[in-house]
């Protein structure tokens, strides 16, 4: 194998890597917009599972039972403790209009999962800001 052969595979995996950054970064993207939409039309369901979505993307670059995994559990234990999602736009059913509807605090909840995700996209480099050791704090 010659020097040249060498390079050109090197080459290759940055390219590649570059290549799979662009579309984790577009997929991400993607996923947020959504987010936002179904935030601003109240469907709670449809929120928190594109909430799931980002986390499979962003949770793959995190340690295995590490802190973000942990508080990421119990952010969806706490959601899920207050009962089934409701989606404002369908109404109330029969079986909830004598049960107390907690969608207040999943909405709450539900701000601090997506606000958690987007500190951890930024801290892996993946968002629109993020920290670096090479940042000499220039404003």
């Amino acid at each position: 194998m010659s020097w040249k052969d060498v390079n050109r595979e090197q080459d290759e995996k940055k390219l590649s890597r570059i290549n799979s950054a662009g579309l984790t970064n577009i997929t991400l993207e993607n996923l947020w917009r959504d987010c936002y939409s179904a935030m601003a039309e109240g469907n709670l369901t449809k929120w928190n599972r594109k909430l799931d979505a980002i986390w499979t993307n962003l949770g793959g670059d995190c340690k295995e039972d590490g802190d973000e995994e942990k508080l990421i559990n119990k952010l969806d234990k706490d959601i899920y403790n207050l009962g089934s999602l409701i989606n404002n736009k369908q109404g109330f059913s029969k079986e909830l209009k004598n049960k107390p509807l907690n969608t207040a605090k999943q909405y709450l909840l539900l701000k601090k999962k997506a606000l958690f995700l987007k500190r951890l996209q930024n801290k892996q480099g993946k968002g629109t800001s993020y920290a670096s050791d090479d940042d000499d704090d220039m404003v």
